[in-house]
């Protein structure tokens, strides 16, 4: 999914290599840049969670089978090999740690956490853009609404939601750096809440990522009004001296 948006940012970017518009730095017009490498710079921040989500991945590649509640099993158990045919690379360590950590879920959550931080810092550029104050983009009908009580005003709402789900996200990370750090080794009961918290973090990723992609392909860039943009303001400055 974060490859797919990945690609959809891609797609807009290549069809905007020559769109021009100025750059922001503390939401003042700044030096001019093109659409495309705004764009890119969404795409080299979404490159970095897939890359965490693969360094956790590797992580939380271990068999915790035959650590039982928490000093291993009486049963001759070949770990290694069970291990092995479950599809594991490898056995956990210690048995305790294997029953009492959470960590492949906080390293999840935090990775997906960063992601959605990115992805909300995108929608934001996004709504601002098609504000009427700005006038940079167009959504088509597939990525807004329109008003309940003015129907003539698109309104963002997939790029709002986003960045509204964006709080749930760190919520639940938040939630589950608590319910292990006050538990003692090994089991405890408070460590069940992690699979609601879990779940709900990956169906709001997955969720975010889908529309993510359907959001950047509904955008229509008014080329005539991002150049327009860099006439005020001595945007050159820099590059005049």
């Amino acid at each position: 999914l974060v490859r797919n948006a990945i690609a959809a940012c891609l797609d807009l970017a290549e069809e905007n290599v020559g769109t021009l518009m100025p750059g922001y730095t503390h939401l003042q017009r700044a030096q001019p840049v093109t659409l495309a490498h705004h764009i890119l710079a969404w795409c080299v921040a979404l490159e970095r969670d897939a890359g965490r989500f693969a360094d956790a991945a590797v992580r939380a590649d271990e068999s915790p089978l035959g650590a039982g509640a928490l000093a291993g099993s009486g049963l001759s158990v070949d770990r290694e090999r069970t291990a092995g045919l479950i599809g594991f690379a490898r056995v956990s360590a210690n048995t305790m740690d294997a029953v009492a950590a959470r960590d492949a879920a906080i390293e999840y959550a935090a990775a997906a956490a960063t992601l959605m931080a990115h992805l909300s810092r995108a929608c934001e550029d996004i709504v601002l853009w098609a504000s009427s104050e700005y006038g940079f983009v167009r959504l088509s009908p597939q990525a807004s609404t329109g008003s309940s009580i003015m129907p003539q005003k698109r309104n963002p709402d997939p790029a709002e939601l986003i960045r509204g789900k964006t709080g749930r996200g760190f919520g639940n990370l938040q939630a589950l750096l608590t319910m292990e750090k006050g538990t003692p080794y090994a089991y405890n009961r408070d460590l069940q809440e992690d699979k609601a918290l879990f779940f709900e973090i990956e169906d709001v990723a997955n969720a975010a990522l889908e529309t993510f992609a359907v959001l950047v392909k509904s955008i229509e860039p008014d080329v005539a009004r991002m150049r327009a943009a860099l006439d005020e303001g001595f945007l050159e400055a820099t590059d005049v001296a």
